[in-house]
């Protein structure tokens, strides 16, 4: 069983994100979506900087278009089963936020601060999705690189972090691999 919410320590201990091609509705509705979205900002941030802001995708047909003109214009002899294979997730999942790493001008909090700032405000935002009973997922792909989609989606020196599906798993949560604890941790000295 995956996001067993009887407890942090069972939640945490059996995380797991949804793959957004699987997720159906319902999705948040608008006040569970603030909710969710409120909660992921109670992150850390050194220097109360907010350098992450949230972009709710509502018009799915206008985001494939976008999607098309960027995968078209990047491969320009592109078929049409590889443009309909790059814009499919403008229709997966019954939300679909992105999130966008804002850096902020400051003297005392380092830029790389700030990208594990918005690293964390992505984590609180699938802990948001699934304690309100939902499964998320947080996917970067080409269009978090795109500069036809940044174009469109950012402002100044933004950059995106990554597209955030939200809603109702179709399928049974699978478990992937995990770390062996013994490979990743070590002591010092």
């Amino acid at each position: 069983m995956f996001n067993v919410l009887s407890s942090v320590t069972a939640y945490l201990e059996t995380r797991r994100s949804g793959k957004p091609r699987d997720m159906v509705a319902p999705g948040p509705d608008g006040g569970k979506l603030d909710r969710i979205l409120q909660t992921a900002m109670r992150t850390p941030d050194h220097g109360k900087l907010f350098p992450w802001r949230f972009v709710e995708i509502t018009d799915r047909s206008a985001f494939a278009d976008l999607l098309k003109a960027a995968f078209c214009a990047a491969n320009p002899d592109a078929r049409p089963v590889q443009i309909e294979a790059a814009i499919a997730s403008a229709y997966m999942a019954p939300t679909l936020i992105m999130l966008i790493f804002a850096p902020q001008p400051s003297h005392k909090i380092p830029l790389w601060e700030q990208q594990m700032s918005v690293g964390a405000v992505g984590m609180n935002l699938l802990h948001a999705a699934h304690a309100h009973g939902f499964v998320g997922s947080w996917i970067t792909g080409w269009t978090s690189y795109d500069p036809v989609v940044h174009a469109a989606i950012c402002q100044g020196e933004e950059r995106i972090a990554g597209m955030f599906f939200i809603g109702t798993p179709a399928l049974g949560l699978e478990e992937r691999p995990r770390p062996v604890p013994s490979d990743i941790i070590r002591q010092w000295p």
